[in-house]
């Protein structure tokens, strides 16, 4: 039988249990899904515990249970059927996709949905719910131990809670954007985070999380072979990236090309002792590989962009206007355009940018052109801003 929401929520520890309570959920146009896993000392996140709610019943999945297989939970994530809601879904997304190869779809995100509506760039879960129902969330249990078994009542509530407060949440902004005519511009969204493209962490692009300094292409060769070796190091013993090396130290190994142990040593972020290491060692010959690779294979780094005065004011005007744009409408500037988009703007009528794509088009990228074309001018009426055709 369905478990009353009011009733204390079942804890999930057996397959059996956890098909059977899929099953039902199957049944439903919609369920709320959030996830609690520890993540500070593994690359990987370990998951912990899955809470699951439907409009009459939510349970919580004990992830670490002995023997438990989360094969119909999958299953259910991926029913076409079913809309799974989550609020900032990315991390929740990624261990599903990292454990069972597949991403939940269809889904709905709260976050962007609330940016749609104008509640702010990148809303917090307890803010948005307060703001929305009127309900204060109590975070205490949020960064306790989820791995510790058995999971204490203040944990098991908080869990619960997460998923029911998020059906509410749902349905409330679910009507909202039906009323406001943006239902499409959330599930626009949603490709993004539906995209295994997004979740992949291949060793070949690590170098694109470091950044920093590299500009010439020998030092960039080297980054790449030196970030791809600390990426597989990271994911087969499944540890944080910066407990094998620090983003800033693989920086100086590029720039500073050490082929020997005693090079390597010298460099100050390397901790004493370790050039002569296995890991050293390997690293030593990441740096090689990079300095025997054919720059005519090394991926274009856009050169750092001097902007002229006029592009300058450009896309400060641009800023304005997408202020003024995001304010009139209630939308987060944020979801509308960035500063690098407006940057591209500014150089480009053409720009290949959602911006200048789909709703985000219609509702500003179009304002934008014709502003720089001279066709709109900017005006302050009342004590706002406000745009006027020329």
């Amino acid at each position: 039988m369905p478990q009353s929401l009011s009733a204390i929520p079942a804890i999930l520890t057996t397959t059996e249990e956890l098909a059977a309570a899929c099953a039902r959920f199957a049944a439903h146009d919609f369920v709320t899904v959030d996830t609690e896993f520890l993540r500070e000392t593994t690359f990987w996140p370990k998951l912990c515990v899955v809470q699951v709610a439907s409009r009459d019943e939510v349970v919580i999945v004990d992830a670490l249970a002995d023997g438990i297989d989360l094969a119909s939970l999958f299953e259910l994530l991926g029913n076409e059927k079913v809309l799974k809601v989550f609020h900032a879904a990315r991390q929740d997304i990624e261990i599903v996709w990292h454990l069972a190869g597949s991403i939940p779809a269809p889904i709905f995100d709260t976050q962007v949905a609330a940016m749609v509506l104008g509640y702010g760039d990148s809303i917090a879960y307890d803010q948005l719910v307060q703001r929305v129902t009127g309900t204060h969330i109590d975070k205490s249990s949020r960064f306790t131990d989820w791995s510790r078994r058995p999971l204490s009542a203040a944990q098991v509530n908080y869990a619960a809670s997460d998923v029911t407060h998020l059906r509410d949440v749902y349905l409330k902004l679910a009507a909202a954007l039906e009323k406001r005519k943006r239902t499409h511009w959330v599930f626009d969204e949603m490709s993004v985070l539906t995209s295994p493209g997004t979740y992949r962490q291949a060793p070949e692009d690590a170098w694109r999380r470091v950044g920093g300094r590299v500009r010439k292409p020998r030092d960039l060769a080297i980054l790449i072979e030196v970030a791809a070796w600390r990426e597989r190091e990271a994911q087969s013993k499944n540890v944080p990236r910066s407990r094998v090396l620090k983003d800033d130290a693989l920086t100086e190994v590029a720039l500073q090309a050490p082929d020997t142990p005693e090079k390597l040593g010298a460099i100050r972020m390397i901790p004493k002792g370790w050039e002569r290491s296995k890991g050293g060692l390997d690293l030593i010959e990441a740096v090689k590989l990079g300095l025997g690779r054919d720059p005519a294979t090394l991926p274009r780094i856009a050169p750092p962009r001097i902007a002229s005065n006029g592009a300058s004011a450009t896309v400060e005007l641009l800023k304005v206007l997408l202020k003024m744009v995001a304010e009139s409408q209630g939308v987060a500037a944020k979801v509308i355009a960035t500063t690098d988009e407006l940057d591209l703007i500014a150089d480009n009528d053409e720009a290949d940018v959602p911006a200048l794509h789909g709703w985000r088009r219609e509702l500003f990228g179009e304002k934008a052109l014709a502003l720089k074309q001279g066709r709109l001018c900017l005006a302050i009426e009342k004590g706002k801003v406000t745009a006027l055709p020329r």
